[in-house]
């Protein structure tokens, strides 16, 4: 067996950013959703509810992201203790994505620096789904009221200044699609008059979602959409979730970065050209066939890579063999992903 060392430039590292669906289904936009009435009823409803693709108890359901509600006085949900006000399920919720997402138990969160709100939905995309990251510019989700359809979409066709916190990357929820404005704004007028500059928040490196419940009260009122926010169940979880399934539309792509090793091992007219099967050597260590002597013929069919100690670390396998004498010269390139 011979061995060839590789020099510096038979050896390159390449990056390829790849983009492919979040949902199971392979498909760019989910159109059905399902709940588990077992989920519900267990411990956990009272904190989020998971959403599949399909009936829950069907064989190909998955996960596809869960709805949470979360309030920073724990309204909305009722008390773990009557005698504690303010702990409670929504406040865990609210308390668990401030950490995430600010890295502050202090602070509050804020929507498009307006103003402080009280009360967040969020929609958490499973970490399968998402992969590394989610890809700005398709995120498009449809909510629905039972009489008009509110779209949401993310700014970062619109912004050239990209905000980040602990989570990393953060874009705002505004109404239009694909990254861009229906009417080149980031905002609304309540009923009062008062401008609330964004919806939520896109965190695509963490697959969150965070809605402002004080915007999806204003836009989902005609059949009652109201967060509950006294301290006792408010359902506030289910109806987001029936306002995502009402709108029948979720569309949205992953990101990864694919790293690649490219090794490029070059055969010269003078290397590899006698076969080191034992079949073809004698007893005594000569050819077995004179004719292999000033005209040796080889066939290449793997490449064996190995580390400075002779161990072999990975074989690479030609689509079929390659002949090889002193009039030919190869170049097999190898790619390796991780």
């Amino acid at each position: 067996m011979s061995f060839k060392q590789f020099e510096t430039e038979d050896v390159i590292v390449s990056a390829d950013s790849i983009s492919s669906t979040v949902w199971s289904t392979d498909t760019y936009e989910l159109t059905t959703f399902f709940t588990s009435s077992t989920q519900r009823a267990g411990a956990s409803g009272d904190y989020f509810l998971n959403i599949y693709q399909t009936g829950s108890d069907l064989s190909n359901a998955a996960v596809q992201m869960s709805v949470a509600y979360g309030h920073i006085s724990g309204l909305g949900s009722t008390p773990y203790n009557s005698n504690v006000a303010g702990k409670s399920p929504t406040s865990t919720i609210f308390g668990q994505y401030r950490s995430l997402v600010l890295g502050d138990e202090e602070q509050d969160i804020l929507f498009g620096g307006a103003t402080s709100n009280k009360g967040i939905y969020a929609v958490s995309v499973d970490r399968a789904r998402y992969k590394e990251k989610l890809l700005p510019g398709t995120f498009n989700l449809q909510l629905n009221d039972g009489s008009s359809d509110l779209f949401l979409t993310d700014n970062s066709g619109q912004t050239s200044t990209v905000t980040f916190t602990d989570a990393g990357r953060v874009y705002e929820l505004i109404s239009g699609s694909n990254g861009e404005s229906f009417d080149g704004g980031t905002g609304f007028f309540d009923n009062g008059g008062a401008y609330v500059a964004s919806y939520g928040k896109f965190l695509p490196d963490i697959g969150v979602i965070l809605l402002n419940a004080q915007s999806l009260d204003l836009s989902l009122s005609s059949i009652g959409f109201e967060t509950g926010s006294a301290d006792t169940n408010g359902n506030n979880n289910e109806k987001l979730y029936n306002a995502i399934k009402a709108g029948a539309s979720f569309k949205m792509n992953s990101e990864e970065t694919v790293s690649s090793n490219y090794v490029f091992v070059r055969v010269r007219n003078s290397e590899f050209n006698y076969s080191n099967n034992p079949s073809n050597i004698t007893g005594s260590g000569e050819l077995r066939h004179n004719s292999m002597v000033n005209n040796p013929q080889a066939y290449i069919t793997s490449v064996g890579l190995y580390n400075d100690n002779n161990d072999l670390l990975g074989v690479a396998k030609l689509s079929k063999p390659l002949l090889k004498d002193f009039t030919k010269e190869a170049l097999i390139r190898i790619k390796l992903d991780y």
